[in-house]
């Protein structure tokens, strides 16, 4: 599968790896190619310890894609993707994103309970197929389930296409998780998203960021 993952941050430097490590065609979008590589030291690291991936701009890196991975921070997704819409047409946005503001005091989770960013993206993308996901974990634990209880905690899945649902939650097996919940429409994503909350606090309680969510039937 040809995968455009676009944003060069922390969830670009956990999930590229690991979809390369699948076989997957990896192409990293950025806003700016020769600005990441001469001003991201993380970034320049991560394309050096692997060869195959290809950066470009992210008008270049979609056309083509099978799957396309929002890991572009949350405050600055909708305005960098809503320029795209008619690229993303017809194709897969997995949106694994958090309306999370670090840089205002304390921290300001927005939009919450009568709006979420997955419906954000799909409204601004209306004929894209937007699956949430990944938005309740770290970045290191998302390509590595077993990081946390052994794998026993449950990942979630929410869009209004049962196909792309379908293509997301094959990629999120293929990475080793055992337990996909699928909540349902895009809507969902306001449940999960207001979860992050609850992950900040409790990763202060137990001191660290490697922990999961575990629906117990």
């Amino acid at each position: 599968m040809k995968i455009a993952l676009l944003g060069t941050g922390g969830v670009c430097h956990a999930l590229a790896p690991a979809f390369l490590a699948l076989g997957h065609e990896v192409t990293v979008g950025t806003r700016d190619p020769a600005a990441t590589l001469a001003g991201n030291p993380a970034y320049a690291r991560l394309a050096a310890r692997c060869p195959g991936l290809d950066l470009r701009t992210f008008e270049e890196a979609v056309p083509g894609a099978d799957l396309v991975v929002n890991a572009i921070d949350g405050p600055s997704c909708v305005g960098a993707l809503t320029p795209l819409a008619g690229l993303l047409a017809g194709r897969t946005v997995m949106d694994v994103s958090s309306p999370y503001d670090w840089s205002a005091a304390g921290g300001v989770l927005d939009p919450v309970n009568t709006d979420s960013l997955g419906e954000q993206l799909q409204r601004a993308l209306p004929q894209a197929r937007v699956v949430k996901t990944f938005n309740t974990l770290a970045a290191e634990v998302m390509p590595n389930p077993a990081a946390v209880g052994d794998g026993d905690h449950t990942v979630f899945v929410s869009g209004d296409d049962a196909e792309a649902k379908e293509t997301v939650t094959a990629l999120l097996t293929a990475l080793g998780w055992r337990d996909v919940l699928d909540l349902g429409g895009i809507r969902t994503a306001r449940a999960t998203e207001m979860m992050l909350r609850m992950f900040i606090d409790a990763s202060a309680a137990v001191g660290t960021y490697r922990l999961g969510f575990k629906i117990v039937r």
